[in-house]
C-alpha cells in the first residue's frame, strides 16, 4: 500500500509540474507574442503590447511614425523638421540636450532613441522600466527599415509597405532620368568650428553612392565619435581633385556661403580643384541633409540630382 501511495503521489506531482510548465510557457508566449525587435544598437527588445504613448528624441522620427498611425506624446525642439500637427506636442528639450525628466513626465511606454546622439538616455529609461529602441535614419535603407518597424508596432504593416514602395518608385524615376556619367565627388560639412569631410555613411554620402558616383573621401579614417565624417585638409582635397563639391551645413546658410567664398578667394590652393575651376560647388539644404529627411528621401535625391543637372525634369 505504501508503495502504491508513493507511486500515486509521484504521478500527481509530475502532473502538477507539467501543468506549471505549460502555464509558464503560455505566459512566456503571451509576453512575447506582440513583437520582438533587434534595434540598430544590437539590443533585443520584447514588446508585450502595442505601444500607445511614444516619445521620440529626434524630429526625424515624427513623420514616419505619424504616417503609420503612431501616437507621439513627446518630441524635441526643431527649427527645420517640425510638422504643424506636432507643434503642440510636449517638448522634451533641444535635440542635442534632451531632458530625461521631461521624457518620464510624458509617461511613455516606448522611447525612440536617435542612434549616435541619445544613447546616454538608455540607463535612466531602463531604471524607470521604459522600453527604448535605438534607431538610425541616415541611410535610405535605414529609413525603410525603421518604417517597417513602425508599421509592425502600430499594426499597420501594409501602410508602411505602401509608403516604402512609393518612395522606391520616386527615387528610381529620378535616377533613371539622370545621365549615366560617373563623377568624383567631395562632401564638406561646414560649422562654426570649421570643416569636416563627409563619408558614405552620411545622408549626402549615401545619395552619392546611390547615384553610382565616387566619394573621394571613401576609406578615410573617421573622426573619433563621428563615424560619418573625417578630418578636413585642403591639401588632401586638392590632391583628390573632385569634379563636384557639395556642402552641408549647420548654421545660417548665408554665413556659410560667405565663409566658404572667403576661404576660396584667399587661398590659391582652392583654384586648383576641378570643382572650383568649373563652378561646381553646390550647397545642400539643411532640412534634407543635416538631419534625416525621413519620408522626404525622394526629395533629397531629386534635389542633389537637379543641382548637378538643373534641366532634369
Amino acid at each position: 500500500m505504501k508503495k502504491q501511495f508513493a507511486i500515486i503521489l509521484t504521478l500527481i506531482f509530475a502532473l502538477l509540474i507539467a501543468g506549471c510548465e505549460e502555464e509558464l510557457n503560455e505566459t512566456t508566449t503571451k509576453r512575447e507574442i506582440f513583437n520582438f525587435i533587434t534595434d540598430d544598437a544590437g539590443r533585443d527588445v520584447v514588446f508585450e503590447k502595442k505601444p500607445e504613448r511614444i516619445v521620440v528624441t529626434s524630429a526625424s522620427f515624427l513623420e514616419p511614425l505619424h504616417a503609420v498611425g503612431g501616437t507621439v506624446v513627446g518630441r524635441p525642439d526643431s527649427k527645420t523638421q517640425m510638422p504643424d500637427w506636432a507643434k503642440n506636442i510636449t517638448s522634451i528639450g533641444q535635440v542635442y540636450a534632451v531632458n530625461p525628466e521631461k521624457i518620464i513626465l510624458c509617461r511613455p511606454d516606448l522611447v525612440i532613441v536617435n542612434k549616435g546622439m541619445n544613447e546616454k538616455l538608455l540607463e535612466i529609461l531602463e531604471e524607470n522600466n521604459i522600453l527604448a529602441l535605438v534607431l538610425d535614419m541616415k541611410s535610405y535603407a535605414s529609413v525603410k527599415n525603421e518604417l517597417t518597424i513602425f508599421g509592425e508596432l502600430t499594426e499597420n504593416p501594409d501602410k508602411s509597405k505602401q509608403i516604402i514602395d512609393d518612395m522606391d518608385s520616386k527615387i528610381k524615376t529620378t535616377i533613371d532620368k539622370m545621365p549615366k556619367d560617373k563623377h568624383r565627388v567631395a562632401i564638406l560639412h561646414s560649422t562654426a568650428q570649421g570643416l569636416s569631410v563627409q563619408l558614405e555613411g552620411s545622408i549626402a554620402g549615401n545619395i552619392v553612392k546611390m547615384f553610382g558616383w565616387e566619394n573621394v573621401a571613401a576609406g578615410m579614417t573617421p573622426l573619433e565619435g563621428n563615424p560619418d565624417a573625417a578630418p578636413y585638409s585642403l591639401e588632401t582635397l586638392a590632391e583628390q581633385n573632385p569634379e563636384i563639391i557639395f556642402v552641408t551645413s549647420m548654421g545660417k546658410i548665408e554665413e556659410i556661403k560667405k565663409n566658404m567664398q572667403h576661404n576660396i578667394d584667399t587661398n590659391p590652393a582652392w583654384k586648383s580643384i576641378g570643382a572650383i575651376k568649373n563652378g561646381k560647388l553646390y550647397y545642400l539644404p539643411q532640412d534634407l541633409f543635416l538631419l534625416s529627411p525621413g519620408l522626404r528621401y525622394p526629395e533629397a535625391v531629386e534635389t542633389m540630382a537637379k543641382l548637378v543637372y538643373p534641366k532634369l525634369k
